[in-house]
């Protein structure tokens, strides 16, 4: 995948639901992890608006055994499964529609960077993350790169519905691979 041109996110963390993505000007996205007083586990996307000011994107409430739950994104509320489901055309595939309406599909890419990419509708590579090194930054340690490729397909993955799906279903995507769901 060529990076020129793209926003590119570095992700903190092992754990996604626990985590940061920032670039050049600060933390951007941030997802904390809380039990609430009912004993259940919610993870919370924020979005940096400015400087010491957040907007809530999206609610994730786990089940009780630490799988998938509900999700809250905006004003829906879904599955969290129905933001990874698994795309029977691809071997770890995973697809959800966006809030366009159109379907999206994250997927292995094959390539030495062992990158997983993002396709539109058409096939489009709209985003990928991109696993690294473990690297230290004042942030955090930094496990991944997000990368939101500006000008494919419809050219609209930068716009914040989007982009905060983006966020959420890269994080959901990490993670039930990483535990296997």
């Amino acid at each position: 995948m060529a990076t020129t041109g793209n926003e590119v996110l570095s992700w903190t963390s092992q754990d996604p639901r626990q985590s940061q993505l920032f670039g050049s000007y600060g933390v951007l996205y941030r997802f904390q992890t809380d039990t609430n007083s009912q004993g259940q586990t919610v993870t919370t996307l924020w979005r940096a608006i400015r400087a010491n000011k957040e907007d809530r994107v999206a609610k994730l409430e786990w089940a009780p055994n630490g799988g998938l739950g509900r999700a809250v994104i905006g004003k829906s509320t879904l599955p969290m499964a129905d933001l990874v489901r698994p795309d029977p055309r691809t071997y770890n595939g995973r697809i959800f529609n966006g809030p366009d309406g159109y379907q999206y599909r994250w997927r292995p890419a094959n390539n030495a960077h062992n990158d997983v990419v993002l396709q539109d509708h058409n096939d489009n590579v709209i985003a990928f993350y991109r696993p690294t090194r473990p690297q230290r930054y004042n942030i955090g340690e930094v496990h991944g790169e997000l990368h939101f490729v500006r000008n494919a397909g419809a050219g609209v993955v930068m716009h914040p519905p989007l982009m905060d799906t983006v966020t959420v279903t890269a994080m959901l995507y990490r993670f039930v691979m990483a535990f296997g769901l």
